[in-house]
């Protein structure tokens, strides 16, 4: 499964919505996307959610170019 994540780059300051990142990432589960997040970065995780297949796409189509998936 692909998921978007959601997160702040500093756990120091408090979250705003005009800061927010994504990145996207593939993983088995909910839980393990999580986990590789929290292992690998030092980010303050906002949400981390599902992409069906419709989103996937328009996500795809919207970013273009930019669209990768991170890989730990």
């Amino acid at each position: 499964m692909i998921y978007k994540v959601y997160y702040q780059e500093s756990m120091k300051r408090n979250p705003k919505r005009e800061s927010t990142h994504s990145l996207y990432i593939e993983a088995p589960s909910l839980a393990e996307a999580r986990l590789a997040v929290e292992t690998n970065t030092a980010y303050n995780l906002e949400l981390i959610e599902e992409l069906s297949e419709a989103a996937l796409t328009y996500e795809k189509q919207s970013l273009g170019a930019n669209f990768k998936l991170t890989e730990f």
